[in-house]
Formats: structure tokens, sequence, C-alpha cells
């Protein structure tokens, strides 16, 4: 019996696994093109935004920054790169944060991973008309950062919202772009 087990497990295994082994890869090609073509919808965003941000901090107290982001396409437009860098008043830097935004075909969903503050995660986005909105699960509650763009203006609102509550706002930003930039595609190495 213990001779026929042996005998059955690998026939067993090499029939289950000749229809994945069949089955070609995912062509890179059509992936990166559903890729580009899902983030042209971001393209709003390219170049160099400048304006005031607020937030609010535990007990009310608010605190106002100069905040900028520059914005672009990377890896064929596949990918989207976004640096927000907020100055205190005395010109140095209070924030300073990195998106990557990408889509993934299979999910039809677009992602952020965000690199801000000593942490790190991949957050839902989704596209809105106007723009766009992307959580941060937070314990019982959610931050939500809801993005508009209209007219060279560029309005984020961050809430913190708990089930059965009013959203609370904590941060605001209104930037007004101020020019093109090549960032972050600009300086690849060339081949020789």
């Amino acid at each position: 019996m213990r001779v026929l087990s042996a005998l059955v497990l690998p026939v067993t295994l090499a029939a289950a696994a000749a229809p994945a082994l069949a089955q070609s890869p995912p062509d890179p090609a059509a992936r990166v093109a559903k890729q580009q073509a899902a983030m042209k919808a971001l393209s709003w965003m390219d170049g160099v935004w400048r304006g005031p941000a607020v937030t609010t901090r535990p007990g009310g107290v608010k605190v106002t920054i100069t905040q900028t982001e520059r914005s672009g396409p990377l890896l064929g437009g596949a990918v989207h790169v976004v640096e927000g860098r907020g100055y205190n008043a005395d010109g140095s830097t209070g924030f300073n944060a990195l998106g990557i935004i990408s889509y993934d075909p299979d999910k039809d969903a677009y992602s952020m991973r965000s690199y801000a503050m000593g942490q790190a995660g991949d957050f839902p986005m989704t596209l809105t008309p106007t723009g766009a909105v992307w959580t941060i699960p937070a314990g019982p509650a959610t931050i939500r950062y809801t993005i508009t763009a209209k007219d060279g203006v560029w309005h984020e609102v961050g809430e913190r919202v708990v089930e059965g509550q009013p959203p609370m706002a904590f941060f605001e930003m209104t930037l007004k772009r101020i020019g093109d930039s090549d960032w972050p595609a600009a300086g690849a190495i060339p081949p020789n």
C-alpha cells in the first residue's frame, strides 16, 4: 500500500501542474499599455505646485506651512511619482512625503505607496470626476484625503472618518500650478 501511495502522489501532482505549465505568462507589453492608459487620468498632476496648507493638531492648534508638490510620470508613464514638501515660516522643511501611484490591470484598481513621517504603506486610491480620493486605515477610523483639481488649482482636504460620526477635517491645502517639470524622468543615466 505504501508503494502505491508513493506512485500516486507524483502522478497526481504532475497532472495538477500540467494546466498551469501550459498557460503562458501575461504579455508585459499589454499590461504596461493598460497601466499607461489608466495613468493618463492623473496627468493633471504633472508639474510643480505651491500654496498654503493648514494642519489642525490635537487641541485645535492650527499650523500653516507653504506646501509644494512636484509630480510626473515614470517608467514610460506606467506609474506616477509625487513628492510633497512643506516649508515652515523660517524656510526649513517641516514635512516631506513621497507617493508612487500605480494601476493594477488585474484588479482594475489604483493604489498609492506612500512614505511620510517615518511611515510607509500601500493605500487604495479611487479616481473621481474631479480628482481622486485615497484612504489610510487608522484603527477604528479611516483617514481620507479628497483631492479636487480645477483650472490649475489642486485642493486637498484630509479628514478623520469614524463610522456613525461626522468627518473631522484636520488638513487642507490649496495649491496653484506654477509650472512644468521634467521630474522624475529627467536625469536618467545614458547608456554611454
